[in-house]
């Protein structure tokens, strides 16, 4: 485990980026002490890598977002796509220096330069071409679904203080529901904070009915991956999760 200080150093940013990255959830300390004290895991050090790929290629933070926090996130064919996308800027900032000592040939000399090759260099074309590899694998695997569709067109114009509001709030119901576990998954108390997780993400994203509830709450199980994400927080709270949404499912669906 590294503290934010060393996790710093490590990547060459600062601790008020990683703050800043664990406000709006798109880099979360894997453990944070009673002292206030942010710990990192090797897991997240290898996402805190895919987010200064994606920086450096341009993407806004709220993509990158969506980018590595997405279950079928593959890292070594994201990193093969980084290869192919740096390989490209090399090459554009090489004609770039190329541009430039021509044009300070052309005017040491007295010629003129084409205004074509002024500005060839600057063709963002073929990297904007790869940015969009990303987006067509998204829409591929959810594009046709009327929720994927409604989320994309919601979450469009929200703003920084959008997601970290949305983050903030889904923290408070984690925590709500870390508190009542004891009671187990039928409680009512439990019960209301499924409710209202369910409801966070129908104001926030897409109406959240109760299959794709129910579907959510077996993904939490099924894959490992979310399982791992949710479990770091507490141990079997995704296990918990799921069952406390069949049981509010099926109260709903009066099963």
């Amino acid at each position: 485990m590294y503290r934010i200080n060393e996790v710093a150093k490590l990547a060459g940013v600062s601790v008020r980026t990683l703050h800043h990255y664990d406000s709006i959830g798109l880099l979360e300390p894997a453990e944070v002490k009673d002292n206030g004290y942010r710990l990192y895991s090797d897991e997240d050090l290898s996402k805190l890598q895919h987010i200064l790929f994606f920086k450096e290629l341009d993407f806004p933070l709220t993509r990158i977002k969506e980018i590595v926090s997405d279950p079928g996130f593959d890292q070594k064919r994201a990193l093969h796509s980084h290869k192919e996308l740096l390989l490209e800027k090399l090459r554009r900032l090489e004609r770039i220096i190329q541009s430039v000592d021509l044009t300070l040939t052309s005017l040491e000399g007295g010629t003129t330069m084409d205004n074509k090759d002024k500005f060839e260099p600057f063709d963002m074309k073929r990297i904007e071409e790869h940015q969009q590899k990303y987006e067509q694998e998204t829409k591929e695997k959810y594009g046709n679904t009327d929720a994927y569709k409604e989320s994309a067109r919601r979450t469009a114009g929200y703003k920084e203080e959008d997601w970290k509001r949305i983050h903030d709030r889904n923290e408070e119901l984690y925590r709500q529901l870390i508190a009542a576990m004891p009671k187990g998954p039928e409680d009512e108390e439990v019960q209301q904070i499924v409710g209202a997780m369910r409801q966070h993400i129908t104001d926030n994203f897409y109406e959240c009915s109760t299959e794709i509830w129910r579907g959510l709450g077996e993904m939490y199980v099924a894959d490992p991956r979310f399982t791992a994400n949710i479990d770091k927080v507490q141990e079997g709270l995704a296990s918990f999760l799921r069952d406390a949404i069949v049981i509010y499912c099926d109260r709903l669906e009066g099963k």
